[in-house]
This record gives structure tokens, sequence and C-alpha cells, in this order.
């Protein structure tokens, strides 16, 4: 005989545990402690199998013969229902943990790891920096369920506050944590591919270049003439013979140059590519940097800051004595 609400409501438990049929297998546990447990008989290969199917009244009598016919039917395909659950609890936890916000921080370590193709500690913080600004919106979401849109919608927060160029990188890093799910098979796809175009491009800013010989000549000679720090006056003058950007000689060690042999090496942890620069130097170069040597030589930093040696010579020291030079 079927159940009814009236009967499940008034049945009381025993000294021990009862059994109240429903059909197809679907009956009702009640425990001597008042338990109410539905479960499901069913056979796979000849063997009979019990599946739980949750507690009464959490899980009506309508929702649990829904149920069983759900497990019937997974029975019928050829499916065990018990295993079909256990895999989607595994299914569960395991996008639990592939959350975005967990996989970009897997990716950013991956990449500060990466060989000769590490990130630098200042790319690093940069680039976790701006894939924690999704973290709001998408950032606890499994990344198999995220959307174009909900990505669109995460950087065009950043878009609005009119940081165009933090948008587009911040696109741009999503998209590799994106492939890096697809690469270790959680992902089928890169949701980004379609954004394409979607977000404003910013304006391309030219910084000042001086591109005439008679005004490098000119500048030269007025570095010549500089009546600033004398360190400051070396450093000026040393930077158009080594061609290096302006944070690489600022932190420059005396542990990288063999003067005598007119040459210094840039350690790859301290270049952009992470591979290691060879710079030849000049009979001139050679010259300014033993001035520089008599100074803040022969170890620590070639450029020291003014109030530590500790520290390398701060970017605004070569910026000021530039504009000083008009």
């Amino acid at each position: 005989m079927a159940l009814t609400d009236v009967a499940i409501r008034n049945a009381k438990p025993g000294a021990k545990p009862v059994k109240m049929g429903d059909s197809g297998g679907l009956f009702l546990y009640i425990t001597p402690a008042g338990g109410k447990l539905w479960r499901l008989k069913y056979r796979v290969d000849g063997k009979e199998k019990l599946l739980s199917i949750g507690a009464y009244p959490e899980i009506s009598l309508s929702d649990a013969r829904k149920r069983r016919d759900e497990a019937r039917a997974l029975v019928a395909a050829g499916k065990d229902p018990s295993r079909e659950k256990q895999r989607a609890k595994l299914q569960s936890r395991v996008e639990a943990d592939n959350t975005f916000q967990a996989i970009s921080g897997e990716y950013c370590g991956k990449r500060k790891r990466d060989g000769d193709k590490a990130w630098s500690p200042a790319t690093a913080t940069r680039s976790e920096y701006l894939l924690s600004l999704l973290n709001p919106s998408i950032g606890k979401m499994p990344i198999a369920e995220i959307e174009p849109a909900d990505i669109l919608g995460a950087v065009r927060k950043i878009e609005g506050k009119g940081n165009l160029e933090s948008a587009r990188r911040t696109l741009q890093l999503a998209s590799m944590v994106f492939r890096y799910a697809v690469a270790t098979a959680r992902l089928r796809s890169d949701p980004t591919r379609d954004l394409k175009g979607a977000l404003t491009a910013p304006k391309v800013t030219h910084y000042g270049a001086i591109l005439e010989a008679k005004k490098v000549g000119a500048l030269l000679r007025a570095i010549d003439g500089y009546e600033g720090l004398g360190l400051t006056k070396l450093a000026l003058q040393i930077a158009p013979h080594v061609f290096v950007r302006p944070g690489e000689l600022r932190h420059a060690e005396w542990g990288e140059f063999d003067l005598e042999g007119a040459l210094w090496i840039i350690p790859a942890e301290k270049m952009k590519m992470r591979k290691a620069h060879h710079v030849p130097l000049s009979s001139q170069a050679v010259a300014l940097f033993k001035e520089v040597q008599a100074v803040t030589g022969p170890a620590g930093y070639v450029f020291p800051s003014v109030r530590t040696r500790a520290r390398p010579m701060s970017e605004n020291t070569l910026n000021a004595g530039l504009r000083r030079l008009g």
C-alpha cells in the first residue's frame, strides 16, 4: 500500500527500526530515535543495493518519489544510482576547489616558478593585484560555470572607473588563467575568447623622445655640465653608453661587473624576459664606472641611495636630474 503524508506524520518509532514501504522499492526507515529516512532498494547486475535519498520532512513524499523515479531511470540506462550520487558529490567538491580565485592563485604561483619564463617580482605583484580585482565578482564561482557575460561585467567595473589599460590587462590575465584551467583539464574552453573588442581601447601615450642628432648632442653636453650631485651626474653620463632601462642601471651591483673585461652581466632575475643580459662596455663607459667605483665600490649597489647603501638610487633622482637640464 502506498504511503501518505498523514501516515508518515503519525508514524511512531519503536524499540527497533521500522520500515514503511511505498512503491517501486521506496520505503521510509524510522529509527528508534525518531529519525525518518528515505531509502530506495534496487538491483544492479543482479545485486541488491540501497540508496539513501534524504530525511523526512526535508524531503517530502512527492520529492522522494521523484528521486526514486530518477534513480530507476538510471538503473534502466545501466547505471548505478549510488555510484552516480558519489560521482556528483565528488564533482561538487572539485568545483568548490576549482573556483576562479583558487585557480588564478595557482596560476600565479606557477608563473613565479616558471624557470626562464618566470614572472619578475614586480610583474607578479602587478598581475596578482589585477586578478584580485575580479574576485568580488567571479572569485568564488566554479571556473567551469563562468560565462563570458560574467567576465565582461567584472572587467567593465574596472573600465567604468576610467582605468582602461588596467581593464584590458586584467582581461588578458583572466584569459591566461582560463587557458591554464583548460590545460589542466578543469575547463573545456576559454570563455574570454569571444570578448575581443568588447572593451574601450586605451589611448596610446607616446613618451618624450629626442629624434634629432643635434638635440642628442645638446643633451649630452648638458649632462656633462650638470651641477647637481656627482653620483647622479655619473649615472646620467653612463646611461647613453649602456642603453639599459633606468631601473636596471639604478639596481646595478658591483658583483655584476668585469671592468677589466669591459663587460656587465645583468642577472636573469633582474631582467623583464628572465634571461641574463650581457652589456659590452666601451672604454668611455669603463672609465666612468671606475670613477663611480672609487666612490661606491667595491661591493653593493653601484648607485646607492643618498640615505642608505642598502637601497639603490631612487627613480626620482634621475628624473629630477633630467628635469634640471630642461
